[in-house]
């Protein structure tokens, strides 16, 4: 089997093994879907709180877009 055509049947069953997951809700799935523990972050205010923190007595900005002096401002 010429290799142009294996990576064509590849390319196809990968594409259509991932069209399943394109169906349409029904309005009570989507308020499952919606409930807080299914977020990606569930506290966000909880995450940006503790950053801050972390960075504040790290001294140090670990990727956030604030450094903090040691004393918890900002």
């Amino acid at each position: 089997m010429p290799r142009k055509l294996m990576l064509t049947l590849i390319a196809t069953a990968v594409s259509a093994s991932c069209l399943p997951g394109c169906t349409p809700l029904s309005p009570w799935q989507r308020g499952t879907l919606a409930k807080p523990s299914m977020a990606l972050e569930p506290t966000p205010m909880q995450d940006i709180l503790s950053e801050h923190t972390h960075g504040s007595r790290e001294a140090a900005s670990a990727g956030s877009s604030s450094s903090g002096g040691g004393c918890g401002c900002y």
